[in-house]
């Protein structure tokens, strides 16, 4: 049981032999620690013995408070209100599968169409700050196998992650036990955009049974992981994995996926994507790393070199968009390489998105194995744009909720922070900040729900068709909604919204990682004109009238 203390006890313990301080009621000795403090010694002793709630808030978040209450704290003060008594359980609510075209997509779960009932509230209930049926609102898309998981995910996320951010942000390094819990916690295996591969792994998600595992679950893992507010965490878990690992389940031939799949999924081995080269971005049709057939048809000999690969420095696996025919796309085919005699790896220093590992790559007379072959030889094409579908879904979703992420942090400090004698959010021009990130955010969030919910409910070959356009679209609504929110947050939090570190930290991170999300998987440019050719092309072919 803590120890408890009266305020006259902790006043005592003030000088800087004996320094404690108070922060929510709970007491901290600092004595050792005003040494390692990065606001130097002085401001822990001008505090010492003293109620710190309102400095501490004032520069820090609860990440920080997480990540030394356990080795700072020693006992509460008299008095303190005990914590609120748990939640009751949310009602049991049934849900059914809905019937779906055949294909490898995963069904769609939904709430029974009559069901009336919303999901218990969850998370701070800040408006807009999550989404609506977090907090008390009516959906069709959710159940509750999505609600625990959302509390799985989030506690995962809190427990393990958030209270060191800053210091993997700042080393550019995320330690491999987080990666390697993500597999053993299930959750790798099920953000590969179809049902879980319960064939190729033992291991499961604790709150959904791997048969009720639906697109909207993978959507609540990506999304929770995201609050965060870090692009370079986000990406050194499932960056190159959610993108480089569904081409080799879709395409791959069976032995090739026993051999390798099951350690990915473990967290045990990384995998990555190699598309884009030095001179060929999003114009894949024309990439140059070749792979010439050997004389006895067993390898393939790959040459070539691949920019900007995430995950590429640790990777074990690379799945590679190679030249094996002539020129254009029909001469493009996709292999999986593994690390060996020939690939190096060197890693690149960019703007943002610290610790996802983007990488260099150079392959020299590279062998590879026919067997490695990704469907069909100079058919690579369509499976790098099968693939760019659920690519370019994940940045959505990274972006929407790094959106919220934004206006959530500025919405807790407006409320704090306090000019000409009075709150930010009293300020009318404040308010407006809001109101325009809150619309573009709630407006991307439901175009997704939407685009989500059609992923499930068509096969694969009709949602590559139909959906290409639309996600294209929404692809440069979420990159243009995140860099609008990341500029107002800034704006609201001032130079501490510039500064590394402390209360704006978030705010600081996702600032420089816009860019990093604007640009890959088609830049906002060709992505906008790709969604108008694409659906026009289809709704002619649907008989559209002019």
């Amino acid at each position: 049981m803590s120890k408890v203390f009266k305020q006259s006890e902790v006043a005592e313990h003030k000088k800087p032999e004996s320094l404690w301080i108070i922060v929510d009621d709970d007491v901290y000795d600092v004595t050792k620690f005003a040494e390692e403090h990065p606001g130097g010694k002085k401001i822990l002793q001008r505090v010492g013995g003293k109620d710190a709630s309102k400095q501490f808030w004032k520069y820090h978040n609860e990440s920080i408070l997480k990540k030394y209450k356990a080795q700072l704290q020693i006992g509460s003060l008299e008095g303190k209100a005990p914590p609120p008594a748990p939640k009751e359980e949310p009602k049991k609510i049934e849900a059914k599968v809905v019937p779906m075209q055949a294909g490898p997509a995963a069904p769609v779960v939904a709430a029974e169409a009559e069901l009336k009932e919303s999901l218990e509230p969850f998370g701070d209930l800040v408006p807009f700050g999550d989404p609506a049926w977090y907090q008390g609102y009516h959906s069709p898309y959710y159940n509750e196998s999505h609600a625990a998981l959302r509390k799985e995910v989030r506690d995962f996320i809190e427990e393990k992650c958030e209270p060191y951010l800053n210091d993997w942000e700042k080393n550019k390094f995320v330690p491999h036990e987080i990666y390697k819990e993500m597999g053993t916690r299930g959750y790798l295996a099920g953000l590969l955009g179809m049902g879980y591969p319960t064939e190729l792994t033992s291991h499961r998600v604790a709150s959904v049974p791997p048969e009720k595992w639906d697109l909207f679950h993978e959507f609540v893992v990506t999304d929770e992981i995201c609050r965060t507010g870090s692009g370079g965490f986000v990406w050194n878990q499932i960056g190159g994995y959610a993108i480089g690992l569904p081409p080799v389940m879709k395409y791959a031939q069976k032995a090739l996926k026993e051999r390798i799949v099951p350690g990915i999924l473990a967290g045990d081995k990384r995998i990555c994507l190699a598309i884009t080269e030095p001179d060929a971005g999003s114009d894949v049709a024309n990439l140059t790393c070749e792979a010439k057939k050997t004389e006895d048809g067993k390898h393939y000999i790959v040459n070539g070199e691949k920019k900007w690969i995430t995950n590429g420095i640790w990777a074990d696996y690379f799945t590679v968009a190679v030249r094996t025919g002539g020129p254009g796309m029909g001469g493009v085919s996709v292999l999986l390489i593994e690390r060996s005699e020939g690939v190096t790896t060197r890693e690149m220093d960019c703007q943002g998105v610290h610790g996802s590992g983007t990488t260099y790559i150079t392959f020299e007379d590279v062998k590879v194995p026919v067997e490695n072959l990704i469907g069909r030889e100079n058919a690579g094409f369509k499976v790098i744009m099968t693939n760019f579908n659920h690519e370019r879904v994940g940045i959505i979703i990274q972006c929407n909720r790094f959106s919220r992420v934004l206006y959530e942090e500025a919405m807790k400090y407006a409320n704090k922070r306090r000019t000409f004698g009075k709150k930010l959010i009293e300020h009318p021009v404040i308010r407006m900040k809001f109101a325009h990130m809150a619309r573009q955010v709630e407006a991307t969030h439901n175009w997704l729900e939407n685009i989500i919910y059609q992923c499930g409910a068509m096969g694969e070959h009709e949602a590559m068709l139909k959906l290409g356009g639309a996600i294209a679209g929404l692809k440069v609504q979420a990159t243009v909604t995140f860099e609008f929110c990341a500029r107002e947050a800034v704006q609201i939090f001032g130079g501490i919204g510039y500064t590394k570190g402390g209360v704006g930290a978030k705010v600081e991170r996702l600032y420089r990682d816009v860019r990093g999300y604007a640009i890959p998987g088609g830049s906002e440019e060709i992505m906008a004109d790709l969604s108008i050719r694409q659906s026009l092309k289809v709704h002619e072919a649907m008989g559209m009238k002019l």
